[in-house]
């Protein structure tokens, strides 16, 4: 299994320019799932986690103008690079490709579940995290119902995976402080060695 490190992570999200505020959601998405990680006494693999988590989002910045199913396209980036396992989880970031699939969580499930908890860069309930898709998307009724039918997805099987994880007062301090992505970020990326072209591997 190839799994991009942190560093070439980073490197992709510079090739595809995302935006700043697309760039401190995805590393706010990685730490609380890095924390579920910790929290839970399960086989599961940290570095597909880390890698998963930071990339969920990143075809987002191109589809804002191409209207593009960007968890499809995450997926299809990811792969054509040489991350299938990487990007099976991108694609099901939005919307598991099953629930309640195991009574314990996979990588996919905390990917997916720490996307639901991030609202930009901030943690936030369930519920908020809801409001939020439906002030931003919830563009006509069925866009409505479909949100709605995903948060009752979630809660339930929230249940299921996460009802031990401690998001309390002590532990929620971990991701009060808000996250900047500065132009020193961006240079450092940008210096880099080129890893490959995004056109992927052939």
């Amino acid at each position: 299994m190839r799994i991009p490190t942190r560093h070439e992570c980073f490197h992709i999200m510079y090739e595809m320019e995302m935006m700043d505020h697309i760039v401190a959601h995805s590393l706010q998405v990685c730490r609380v799932a890095m924390f579920l990680t910790r929290s839970i006494e399960t086989n599961l693999n940290p570095d597909l986690v880390q890698a998963a988590a930071l990339m969920h989002d990143i075809t987002k910045t191109r589809s804002i103008q191409t209207h593009e199913n960007h968890a499809q396209t995450g997926q299809e980036l990811l792969i054509n690079l040489g991350y299938p396992e990487v990007g099976n989880i991108v694609g099901q970031h939005v919307r598991l490709s099953e629930y309640f699939a195991s009574d314990s969580p996979t990588e996919a499930d905390v990917v997916n579940y720490a996307d639901k908890r991030v609202v930009h860069d901030k943690v936030a309930t369930l519920s908020q995290r809801k409001d939020y898709i439906i002030e931003r998307y919830g563009t006509d009724s069925k866009s409505r119902e479909y949100i709605q039918i995903l948060y009752e997805k979630t809660k339930k099987w929230r249940i299921v995976c996460f009802v031990s994880v401690p998001f309390l007062p002590q532990t929620s301090n971990l991701f009060l402080d808000r996250i900047t992505v500065s132009p020193k970020f961006w240079s450092t990326t940008g210096q880099m060695k080129r890893l490959r072209p995004l056109r992927g591997n052939r």
